[in-house]
């Protein structure tokens, strides 16, 4: 059989295997969805994951805590057709599940980890059953928690947890079915302000109210947005802001979010609301305190060719690819696959699941634990394991998705440098 024919035949296994196991597919994201835990806190999913890698399905080699508490690997590996020597490829997929608080799982993450292992579990079966593939590969599935804001993958990619991968792969629940979207740069911040406490009837007169200050920061940051770019966002809330009418508040807090369409703008958009924070506390005598992020969200480095790959078995499978651009604006978000796609060539494409509902509310939430998302779910899965298939199949698909990417950052770079010396 050629080198084609073997590639549709491992195209035909992956949705057999898929099939065939999306029963216990099924139960495990329910199982995550019923049990939603907040960034670094995941130990119910964490445990559940393990367990599916190294009972539930056979053959991989599970690090249940990896780099991080919540985190885990597992691997598969098998030699190619030029034996052990030759040179292997190794195929990432993503699992996240952390979960929103008091709303749970509204972005659906239960179904990112299970397309995540789904499509790990396709891509073993239809290499098995071969006599050898190509060349050899290698599978690993990361656990990664913390996506929520904390941005659990920048950890683990500082610990060098994603050195050895060629290419990464997960999928993001959505309302629409897209193969790319850019998604913004992004960074929390928590400000802190300090006044002193006073009567508020009696005399008011001797207080610093810190109320005041984060007050006047919120409505600060409101008027700045009208002088941003289409493409920033500031968002946030007052988490503090004292605990009774009649004492002048000492202390507040605010927590917002910053976004740009790249990462290299925060920069400016940090000096700007860093303005809007400082005037707040001079207008009212207060002290301020800004406590930025570690871990800056990346916007997403496109891979065209992966793009490609994925659309073209995506459509085999019935996918319809959403060109509306409405949808399109409307998913404007942050993910620290960003950070991802800097160091690793990988696709993020997002999938619908069966419901009009949007995510980060609780419709969302009954949506991604519903049956009707299964599915779309498992679909989107085949579709991710056979567009490994073709970077396997194919070495010199392989090749151009690595020299995109590279040629891609040396234009940042670049770009980046002429900035430099204009400055």
């Amino acid at each position: 059989m050629s080198c084609g024919g073997h590639l549709q035949m491992c195209k035909n296994k992956v949705s057999q295997c898929i099939e065939s196991t999306k029963e216990k597919l099924s139960a495990l994201s329910k199982k995550i969805w019923s049990t939603p835990e907040l960034a670094f806190q995941e130990h119910e999913a964490h445990k559940t994951l393990t367990y599916f890698f190294q009972e539930v399905e056979q053959g991989w080699k599970v690090q249940c805590h990896y780099k991080l508490d919540t985190a885990f690997r597992a691997e598969w590996e098998i030699a190619g057709s030029g034996g052990p020597g030759t040179c292997a490829v190794n195929v990432g997929f993503l699992c996240e599940y952390d979960a929103l608080p008091e709303i749970g799982h509204a972005c659906g993450h239960n179904l990112i980890a299970e397309t995540g292992a789904a499509a790990a579990l396709g891509l073993k079966g239809a290499l098995q059953s071969l006599p050898a593939p190509p060349v050899g590969v290698k599978i690993t599935v990361l656990g990664t928690p913390a996506e929520e804001g904390a941005g659990g993958k920048i950890d683990l990619l500082q610990s060098g947890a994603f050195e050895d991968l060629d290419v990464v792969f997960m999928a993001h629940p959505a309302h629409g079915d897209i193969s790319y979207l850019p998604l913004l740069a992004a960074q929390g911040v928590t400000v802190k302000y300090y006044g002193k406490a006073s009567h508020a009837a009696a005399h008011p007169w001797e207080g610093v109210n810190a109320l005041d200050a984060a007050v006047l920061a919120y409505n600060n940051l409101s008027v700045l947005r009208q002088q941003l770019k289409p493409d920033c966002r500031l968002h946030g809330i007052i988490k503090h802001g004292g605990a009774v009418p009649n004492v002048i508040p000492d202390y507040s807090e605010l927590y917002f979010y910053l976004r740009t369409s790249a990462h290299n703008q925060l920069h400016d958009l940090r000096e700007k609301a860093g303005q809007c924070f400082r005037a707040a506390a001079i207008a009212t005598g207060c002290k301020v305190e800004c406590f930025y992020e570690k871990n800056v969200f990346y916007n997403i480095r496109p891979n065209k060719t992966l793009e490609k790959l994925y659309m073209e078995n995506g459509k085999q499978l019935g996918i319809e690819f959403t060109t509306d651009k409405s949808t399109l604006k409307s998913l404007t978000a942050s993910t620290d696959f960003g950070n991802v796609s800097f160091v690793v060539p990988g696709i993020h494409p997002f999938f619908y699941i069966g419901s009009t509902a949007l995510v980060h509310t609780k419709e969302y939430t009954t949506a991604s634990g519903a049956e009707t998302a299964q599915f779309y779910t498992l679909r989107t899965a085949k579709a991710l394991a056979m567009t490994a298939l073709d970077v396997i199949f194919k070495p010199e698909m392989l090749q151009q998705v690595k020299d995109e990417f590279r040629c891609i950052k040396e234009k940042e770079k670049e770009k980046e440098e002429s900035l430099d010396k204009r400055d």
